[in-house]
């Protein structure tokens, strides 16, 4: 295979101490690819959040295992109040005008340098690849150069998805890689004429081992416990997954902690305080631990194209329950059997029974899992059909 030509990758943050689907994908492929013998830049921000996209790493560039970084100041030059005014209509899907969409899009942080950059260099790369949809750096920086653009939406059927403003970053870029095919299906109905797109997929590295009990032990816990994994917030139902478990705790004896790692406070009602174990960011060898060590991970986001920590989750050997109003975890799971979906509090605290009562039986769902994830989502598997758009849309000389 001839790899002829830089490819640029764009997410709005980046690092390894990053949080984000979106932004774990974009960083192992674009390392997966200079592995493989690709000119490989990623151009992003300063900013380790997106809440509050304070800069914290140095702006300019520097090369991490063959990956050439450029990082540019993330810059909010306003209070935002117009931006949360105009989210508030868009979540109550009324009518927005096209004027106040593009008002709410740069009521936030933009990245002015960076557009820069790429005004200047796009020609000097194959392949530009933005992601996700949602944040200005994808929207502005997806429309410099269409032609050799790529999209990885990481899509959601969320209101703002719905957007007239998106609709010529979906319709005129070069192609689209989608990590789902209910993602795939939800930007078909959004937006009719799609540009080349096909399923790709997300990889995932596979442990050499794992050590539950190590893990147990590192942080003193004992008993059996539920994970769950990722940023707190609205946006992930972490909140209703608090009342959730705390309903379930309710209705009888649960005796199952709620272990969680991840971004942001931990703020559990009162009745569960003494149930909810939060370990704050973990390096990635007390992470697997603890997916290893879980007697199963909560999935409750509503809001997936792919869901990693599913994954992640069956790799360990751990049964996964997930919120079936997410297409994306309900098609993970039919296609595997290894999951088990509730669509409400109720059938939350009935999972959560069954998982307690019936330890074993529960425990044997997650070997399909683990085959699931090696039959579908391994790094080499996923490059290979990344190569090969790259390969057919943009053919050298294009």
């Amino acid at each position: 295979m001839e790899r002829v030509g830089r490819l640029a990758f764009v997410p709005p943050r980046y690092g390894a101490d990053v949080i984000g689907g979106a932004e774990t994908v974009m960083r192992e492929m674009a390392h997966g690819l200079a592995e493989r013998g690709w000119q490989v830049d990623v151009l992003t921000t300063c900013a380790r959040d997106h809440f509050t996209w304070v800069n914290e790493y140095p702006p300019g560039v520097e090369t991490v295992d063959g990956v050439t970084i450029r990082r540019f100041p993330a810059v909010i030059s306003t209070p935002r109040a117009e931006r949360a005014a105009i989210s508030a209509s868009i979540v109550a899907e009324a009518r927005v005008s096209i004027e106040l969409q593009q008002r709410w899009m740069n009521d936030d942080v933009r990245v002015p340098d960076l557009f820069h950059f790429l005004l200047d260099h796009s020609s000097e790369y194959r392949a530009i690849v933005v992601a996700p949809y949602l944040f200005w750096p994808t929207f502005a920086c997806g429309q410099i150069a269409p032609d050799r653009t790529l999209l990885m939406p990481c899509l959601h059927d969320e209101p703002e998805a719905y957007l007239d403003i998106y609709q010529p970053l979906f319709s005129g870029a070069r192609g689209i890689w989608f990590l789902s095919a209910p993602e795939q299906d939800l930007a078909q109905r959004i937006h009719p004429q799609l540009p080349a797109h096909e399923v790709i997929g997300s990889g995932l590295h596979v442990p050499d081992r794992y050590d539950p009990e190590a893990f147990r032990a590192k942080y003193g816990i004992e008993g059996r416990f539920v994970l769950f994994a990722g940023r707190r917030e609205g946006g992930k139902n972490w909140e209703q997954l608090l009342d959730g478990f705390a309903a379930a705790s309710m209705y009888g004896d649960l005796d199952l902690k709620l272990v969680t790692m991840g971004a942001l406070e931990v703020h559990p009602p009162a009745i569960i305080a003494d149930k909810v174990v939060d370990l704050g960011f973990l390096p990635d060898d007390q992470r697997d631990n603890a997916f290893a060590a879980a007697d199963a991970y909560l999935q409750p986001s509503k809001y997936e194209s792919f869901s990693r920590t599913i994954m992640e989750a069956w790799l360990a050997g751990t049964p996964v329950i997930a919120n079936g109003a997410s297409a994306v975890n309900r098609w993970h799971c039919e296609r595997s059997g290894a999951g088990l979906l509730y669509d409400d509090d109720l059938e939350l605290a009935q999972c959560l029974r069954f998982l307690a009562e019936a330890p074993d039986v529960a425990a044997s769902l997650a070997a399909a899992g683990r085959q699931y994830v090696l039959d579908h989502y391994t790094w080499p598997a996923v490059l290979d059909q990344a190569e090969a758009t790259i390969l057919k849309w943009l053919p050298t000389g294009s």
